[in-house]
């Protein structure tokens, strides 16, 4: 099972889950959880091989990983702690975790709120992913993924955010970060799915205006999805919760507080 960190509250019934994104683990929301619980019961989680959530022997016999068995990580967790339902808040990459386990468990679903969300590539994101493809066996998995958390956060008020990615990457190992990596393979049709059907959860996109890669897209899906709204953090790159933590929290409990 997941390693995960649960702050419970004395009165709260309501649950948020915190997922992270690829390379990152739990720490990435040092920033939120001393706001959150004071208003909410909080699950924290280290995704499949970040983290303490350290390789399983059965892990090192599979080569490859897919959305919906590191989603069914996640699900396991929260029926193990008999959660009836959540709040779910991810970050790039757990972002389409979190929308992926939606399509599966609806009804453990109260909200999404997604902070740099992930919903298409774009024609530089696709170029990216076909580099990674070429060189991930024979070049040193930190030097693509510096050049990824570079690509991706490339000013200088990103500078923490990077940072702070690179070093939880140095955790991982070359073959936890190729199994990873070839999830990009099943991630385009996935997403095209995702964009095509209005899965009707109240949503919350926490975007930050310098995110190059991935803020059209969102835009372009929440003129579309019915249930989705769009808060655009001014002065910020794709991890929002790092790089403005105060606007992210408060965006984010406003939010959950107006669905009760």
């Amino acid at each position: 099972m997941l390693n995960y960190y649960l702050h419970q509250h004395t009165s709260s019934k309501n649950w948020v889950t915190f997922v992270h994104g690829a390379g990152g683990s739990s720490s990435i929301w040092y920033k939120q959880i001393r706001d959150f619980k004071k208003h909410f019961n909080v699950l924290i989680l280290d995704l499949r091989g970040h983290g303490e959530s350290k390789p399983t022997l059965k892990d090192s016999f599979n080569p490859k990983y897919t959305f919906d068995s590191i989603t069914n990580d996640i699900i396991e967790v929260i029926d193990h702690l008999r959660i009836e339902k959540s709040h779910f808040i991810g970050i790039s990459l757990g972002t389409i975790l979190i929308r992926n386990l939606a399509e599966k468990k609806p009804a453990l679903v109260q909200s999404m709120i997604m902070g740099g969300a992930i919903i298409k590539l774009n024609f530089r994101s696709q170029i990216l992913m076909k580099v990674g493809n070429v060189f991930k066996s024979i070049v040193p998995y930190m030097m693509l993924y510096k050049l990824f958390a570079f690509i991706i956060m490339p000013k200088k008020n990103h500078k923490k955010s990077r940072l702070l990615f690179v070093n939880e990457a140095k955790k991982l190992y070359q073959k936890e970060f190729i199994r990873w990596f070839k999830l990009t393979a099943e991630i385009n049709p996935l997403l095209r799915f995702f964009r095509a059907k209005d899965i009707k959860i109240p949503t919350l996109y926490l975007m930050g205006a310098e995110d190059h890669l991935f803020l059209p897209s969102i835009k372009n899906i929440v003129s579309k999805h019915l249930t989705s709204s769009l808060f655009v953090v001014d002065n910020c790159g794709h991890v929002v919760n790092v790089e403005q933590p105060e606007i992210f929290n408060n965006q984010t409990i406003k939010f959950i507080n107006s669905l009760a």
